[in-house]
């Protein structure tokens, strides 16, 4: 199989991704394409470090270099860093819109105010 195949899923998927995030107004649409771009990275992770060492087999193991006992995968390992961090901003992420949710019964990240204004408080406490 050619090594262009999964860049350039990756690449798609990293650009859905990115569109995604750009166009869609539901927060919980917008964190569906960060785990798509999540996953982009993870397949280029783990395309480089197959085609690297299959590029790399017969060279021969200088003093500098990794040895050859130590564990493959380096790829496969990064990905798996990558998922962990995926499932952590899903946690947070979804929390966040949860309580987001309670607070204004909607999760349209265009009216997400980021400043704090203290009449609308006031009044909400007195209301």
């Amino acid at each position: 199989m050619h090594v262009v195949i999964p860049y350039v899923v990756a690449a798609l998927l990293f650009g859905l991704g990115v569109y995604g995030v750009l166009r869609r107004r539901n927060a919980v649409l917008v964190l569906m394409a960060v785990e798509l771009m999540l996953n982009a990275v993870n397949l280029i992770l783990v395309t480089a470090d197959v085609s690297l060492r299959s590029a790399l087999t017969g060279v021969a193991v200088e003093s500098w270099a990794r040895p050859a006992a130590a564990a493959p995968g380096t790829g496969g390992v990064l990905a798996l860093f990558v998922i962990v961090l995926a499932a952590a901003e899903v946690g947070v992420g979804l929390a966040i819109i949860l309580q987001y949710y309670r607070m204004r019964k909607a999760v349209v990240v265009d009216d997400v105010r980021l400043d704090r204004d203290e009449d609308t408080d006031e009044e909400r406490v007195a209301g």
